[in-house]
């Protein structure tokens, strides 16, 4: 099956309906009410999941409860955004059951990060719908989110500039892996996400795209058996460039072995990267972080350390 033609969502106005769900594991009461708030603070109107506060071991309800608010939400043609609550884990057992057909026929705003990055790669390679990697209501917005990335978050879901270079705050300070210009479409997300994906049908082709990659509690050993993963599979070799994110919490736990240093460990790995590449950039599970479009047109320049979209986020 070829991968469809690329949709931007339509952008959000004030007022708008934002949907919340919890695909995922189940999110902190307190801190739904606090997202809810600050949303409803900036002019929008909130439709919360019906299913929102559900569990079911360490997941937001069952498959079905889940899904029943994930398809509800993508159907219902008054809903704007779909929301994230939270990560955690869940998202890929929906996988085989999301109603890509409604994702595509009603294109709207999808925006979460780490364990979303299940669905938001499945949604590009199923509907090839643009979505975003992006802080989440009861996570960021419910305590006091980042000015740098509330800015760039709004701007991203509201803005229809046709061109826009991506913000670098002076701290973190990006690394050079490889120099060089290339573009292509930027595919990623959290890496134990994309890595469990390969080889399945809801992984879009990575050939020829801006790889962007990034995780959170994942110890050295792990980092690299999932980027000699992505070597061993011929992924790395088949990119137009690779942007890496924040590791944070990388350990290792008391008592095992010393690790490589992080840079002499990708020094290794990424032997296969034909490429620009860049490290360190604003992006994973840290309070200062962009909100990237998944399945947009970019340009990075690693030798200048600028990323540009060259694409509208949204029309």
């Amino acid at each position: 099956m070829a991968q469809p033609s690329i949709l931007q969502p339509p952008r959000l106005r004030r007022g708008a309906v934002i949907g919340l769900i919890a695909p995922a594991s189940p999110p902190v009461p307190a801190k739904v009410e606090a997202g809810v708030r600050y949303l409803e603070g900036l002019g929008y109107r909130v439709k919360l999941g019906a299913q929102v506060g559900r569990r079911h071991g360490c997941l937001a309800g069952t498959d079905a409860e889940r899904l029943a608010d994930l398809n509800g939400m993508l159907r219902d043609r008054q809903v704007e955004a779909i929301f994230a609550l939270r990560g955690g884990y869940g998202c890929q057992r929906l996988l085989p059951r999301v109603d890509y057909a409604a994702a595509r026929r009603s294109p709207k705003i999808i925006a979460g990060y780490s364990d979303l990055t299940a669905l938001q790669l499945a949604l590009l390679r199923k509907a090839g719908l643009v979505t975003f990697s992006a802080p989440m209501p009861a996570v960021e917005f419910a305590t006091g989110v980042d000015p740098f990335t509330e800015e760039d978050f709004w701007a991203a879901l509201t803005s229809r500039a046709s061109r826009r270079t991506l913000p670098i705050p002076t701290e973190p300070d990006p690394r050079i892996l490889r120099p060089g210009v290339a573009e292509g479409r930027l595919v990623g997300g959290c890496l134990s996400l994309l890595a469990s994906n390969l080889a399945t049908p809801y992984l879009p082709t990575l050939k020829g795209t801006l790889l962007f990659l990034e995780d959170v509690h994942e110890e050295p050993h792990r980092l690299d058996r999932m980027f000699i993963q992505l070597r061993n599979a011929g992924v790395l070799r088949q990119l137009a460039g690779l942007l890496l994110g924040q590791f944070t919490d990388q350990g290792p736990h008391p008592g095992t072995p010393a690790h490589l240093p992080w840079s002499d460990l990708l020094g290794e790995v990424l032997a296969d990267l034909r490429g620009p590449g860049l490290d360190g950039l604003p992006y994973g599970h840290v309070p200062r972080r962009w909100t990237v479009p998944l399945g947009l047109r970019a340009r990075l320049d690693a030798s200048r350390k600028r990323v540009t979209l060259l694409e509208p986020t949204v029309i």
